[in-house]
């Protein structure tokens, strides 16, 4: 589905995976045509932003697994709308998730990335993660990371798990929770 906005310069776009079918093969299963009401519920606020700011940029939604999934990407400066470390990004993630609970009743648990940053920090950490647990598996000793946010320190505990011999656990306090690995 591609709805453009009046101005012709935002673009929402909604993908649907193979989807879980009902007994009768005709419906999508109440679990997935709840999260593309998430899904299109966060595409119209976000298109609202994106007209408000002046920004341009293509909206797609996406259901991966259990939520959904908003892109922001094609538009200049959006950047701003990352932050230098992903801060805005986060913020207007929560308020895409309150804007969807305040119109379905339900909380949100979408996923929002913008010009492709989640995705790339998501492949640095898995990286981070993985060279971290060969170092401590090859020294003996633990090593403790920088602080990271709950969505970056589970990309980290995924990434080590995957190597055999090697731990890891979360310490600390947000916001200096961080990720120790330790030889397993």
């Amino acid at each position: 589905m591609t709805v453009e906005t009046d101005e012709g310069d935002a673009t929402v776009a909604t993908t649907i995976e193979e989807t879980e079918r009902d007994t009768s093969g005709d419906e999508v299963s109440d679990t997935e045509e709840a999260l593309i009401e998430e899904g299109e519920i966060a595409g119209d606020y976000l298109e609202q932003l994106l007209d408000v700011l002046d920004f341009d940029g293509d909206i797609d939604l996406d259901v991966e697994g259990d939520r959904a999934v908003v892109s922001i990407d094609g538009g200049r400066d959006l950047s701003k709308l990352v932050g230098r470390r992903g801060e805005v990004l986060d913020a207007l993630q929560e308020l895409t998730r309150l804007a969807v609970q305040q119109a379905t009743g339900v909380r949100s648990r979408l996923m929002l990335d913008v010009a492709g940053w989640r995705a790339k920090r998501r492949a640095e950490l898995s990286s981070l993660g993985t060279e971290t647990a060969r170092r401590v598996l090859d020294s003996g000793k633990p090593e403790a990371l920088s602080p990271m946010t709950p969505f970056e320190r589970k990309i980290v505990h995924d990434a080590v798990a995957a190597v055999d011999g090697v731990t890891s656990e979360s310490e600390g306090v947000e916001p200096n929770r961080h990720v120790v690995v330790l030889p397993g």
